[in-house]
């Protein structure tokens, strides 16, 4: 493994030396696993040590999923070590992994919605009185678990009334409760709000003081400067180097994609033409009102507001996905019916859905079948489909976004997040919309595949296609975007140009409450009038 210097590579517990370092729980040396086809490690090193914060940092598909199942007890490695304080282990199954302290937190969390909070805190082994479950001790030792991650909810809470974040805690607090001393964190702020993850990433340092040794795995690359002690960074299924706290981001990505990036968000906009798509008036009782925006050839207009703000919910309803009440909804001057995908399609407008995996692929499909799926119905003539054709345009396609793959014929689910997010964008691209509706299109994504997206947005201009995109990543929606409409409380609280544009420019709207909205709609007016 390439690494830095050693002065460069000191972290809580010492130096990163060879053997047993202080305070080390667990190592692994020389991880090597092999999939059918494809190497998925070659010959990984890393190490936790009690009480630091570890990042594994990486491209989609560099090896961190199978790295994190190795240590879970998922795969069996086909070579290599595992050290469990110091003695060498081999992790049979995800049961064997808990009882020696190793517990994995995934991003599809394993709760039971229907279950109370402290059902499942104790599922399986629930403490038990005369041979009956000990109900007040379950809500006693509920509520001490509970104060540990700082989750203040009912114990008799249902887990499906909580939000995603609290679910997380609830994940945690039993991993705790199971003696984890290593807890791996994957993706877990992928979908959390700012707030949430500004709670997460606190009880993770307050986890790091109790000495817990902690694997965090995150796209974000501004929350690794602020929690990390160390950083591995895996490429290509290598660990290709170790670096210290407060290393800078340009240092991360160069390591994480073997190249510097210049430009993170290389937006190149043009002079804009026609107007392509327009949303006027759209309105759903309850839920978002008198939502009016345009969308022009050979621009990206960015949908920027809170979670909650109507935004992803605008974008559905546009699209046919969901109803609205009232509105109308234009695609190059062909108005649409409302609740009609097929005609949204018909009329050239395309979405990549806020969820990937459950809206957005067929996960059981091949990668060829899913980069079919939008112009299959155009490639049928007569009952036959073109699978010729189809099978020639897949290819390219998958070359030209770069997706890593053993071929068109490997299953969607042993793809990376971010090659799943370029087949969704892909098959869109074949059917070649006029507008294309990005939600959350790099959420999960590393920084490599999200300037690959952001390339593909900029052809898609440079060719006269418009682009609407919807982003909770504030720098992602200014630096990609050539207007931004922000959104509080499903209404629009106002347009900006990007020119100049900062984060709290656009914070300012997105806090707006609805009677600000409304005063400040009403002040041209009354101008106009004494005008």
């Amino acid at each position: 493994m390439t690494e830095l210097p050693a002065e460069q590579r000191r972290g809580p517990g010492g130096d990163a030396g060879a053997g047993q370092a202080a305070g080390e729980l667990l190592r692994v040396e020389g991880i090597t696993k092999r999939f059918t086809g494809a190497l998925a490690l070659d010959g990984v090193d890393f190490q936790v040590r009690a009480g630091e914060v570890h990042v594994l940092l990486g491209e989609n598909g560099a090896g961190k999923s199978t790295l994190v199942k190795v240590l879970a007890g998922v795969h069996n490695p086909d070579r290599g070590t595992v050290h469990v304080d110091g003695k060498p282990v081999r992790i049979t199954s995800p049961q064997h992994a808990r009882a020696l302290g190793i517990a994995v937190i995934y991003q599809e969390l394993t709760l039971v919605p229907e279950l109370t909070v402290a059902e499942n805190l104790f599922l399986g082994r629930q403490p038990r009185r005369f041979g009956l479950v000990d109900k007040a001790r379950v809500r006693r030792d509920s509520v001490a678990l509970l104060e540990r991650v700082g989750l203040r909810v009912d114990p008799a809470t249902p887990v499906k009334q909580l939000g995603i974040a609290q679910q997380q805690m609830v994940e945690i607090a039993r991993a705790l409760d199971l003696n984890a001393r290593v807890l791996v964190l994957d993706e877990p702020t992928a979908v959390l709000t700012d707030t949430e993850t500004e709670r997460l990433l606190t009880i993770m340092g307050e986890l790091r003081d109790q000495g817990v040794g902690l694997v965090f795995i995150t796209h974000h690359l501004e929350e690794i400067r602020r929690i990390a002690d160390r950083i591995t960074v895996l490429r290509d299924g290598r660990s290709v180097g170790v670096l210290p706290a407060g290393s800078s981001v340009e240092a991360m990505i160069e390591l994480m994609v073997g190249r510097a990036i210049e430009d993170q968000y290389p937006r190149r906009a043009g002079e804009p033409g026609e107007v392509l798509l327009s949303i006027d008036g759209l309105t759903r009782k309850g839920v978002f009102s008198d939502v009016s925006l345009r969308v022009r050839a050979g621009e990206v207009v960015g949908i920027a507001g809170l979670v909650g703000a109507g935004r992803t919910e605008v974008v559905r309803a546009a699209f046919g996905v969901d109803h609205y009440d009232s509105g109308t909804v234009t695609v190059a001057g062909e108005r649409l019916p409302g609740g009609d995908v097929r005609a949204a399609m018909r009329a050239g407008l395309g979405l990549v859905p806020e969820d990937r995996k459950g809206q957005g692929l067929v996960l059981s499909s091949s990668v060829g079948e899913n980069l079919g799926l939008v112009t299959m119905r155009a490639a049928t003539r007569a009952g036959f489909v073109d699978r010729a054709g189809q099978r020639r345009r897949a290819e390219e396609m998958a070359a030209a976004l770069r997706v890593k793959t053993s071929g068109l014929n490997q299953t969607v689910r042993e793809l990376s997040g971010g090659n799943q997010q370029k087949l969704v964008i892909g098959k869109w691209l074949l059917a070649d919309p006029k507008v294309l509706v990005l939600d959350e299109p790099t959420r999960g994504v590393d920084v490599g595949a999200k300037v690959e997206i952001y390339e593909l947005v900029n052809r898609m201009t440079a060719s006269g296609r418009g682009v609407l995109l919807v982003s909770s990543d504030l720098p992602e929606v200014i630096g990609m975007s050539d207007r931004v409409v922000v959104m509080a409380h499903g209404r629009v609280a106002g347009e900006l140009s990007t020119e100049g544009l900062t984060q709290d420019q656009v914070m300012a709207l997105a806090v707006q409450e609805p009677q600000q909205q409304a005063a400040e709609r009403e002040q041209p007016q009354q101008q106009a009038a004494g005008d």
